[in-house]
């Protein structure tokens, strides 16, 4: 499968597969799950990063059982819409995750999404420690769900990265 275009995504999953939103970071990888219908974004967990294999391994367990049809990765671009090693990370990440298996990736642009929580996070004051914990899967959940607000054309984004 393809790293794909969102508007792609529809054709290239079965009906009631879900998608699965990945936050990636350097020592984290949040995960979000959305419903069969591709409305709404729940917040599932925190992978703690090891090494590649593993943590692959762990997101394609949790797919399987979820009956992911394709995943929505975090496109960490610059503020001005430049590409830096973040992005080329993700990338590396999502070809590296193709290898291994056939799925089809979407890439959703995530700028701000970690502060968006962050801020709403404060505002329902939550102590720092629950904000530590929860930060990650919640940025994922924020990226999935623009994603599938996206999908179903209730939110315009900025332009879609290229690759």
């Amino acid at each position: 499968m393809p790293i794909c275009k969102l508007n792609h995504v529809k054709d290239l999953i079965s009906d009631g597969q879900r998608l699965l939103g990945l936050d990636i970071g350097k020592k984290t990888i949040g995960l979000a799950l959305s419903d069969k219908s591709l409305t709404i974004a729940s917040p599932v967990k925190i992978l703690w990063r090891s090494s590649f294999t593993p943590d692959v391994n762990s997101i394609f367990e949790f797919a399987d059982n979820e009956e992911v049809g394709a995943m929505v990765l975090g496109w960490p671009a610059n503020m001005d819409g430049s590409l830096g090693p973040r992005c080329d990370s993700v990338r590396d990440f999502a070809h590296a995750m193709m290898r291994i298996r056939d799925i089809s990736v979407v890439f959703q642009d995530e700028r701000l999404s970690t502060q968006a929580v962050e801020s709403a996070m404060i505002d329902a004051d939550m102590t720092r420690a629950k904000r530590a914990q929860r930060r990650d899967s919640l940025a994922a959940v924020w990226i999935l769900q623009s994603a599938l607000d996206r999908l179903h054309g209730d939110w315009i984004s900025p332009a879609s990265p290229s690759l």
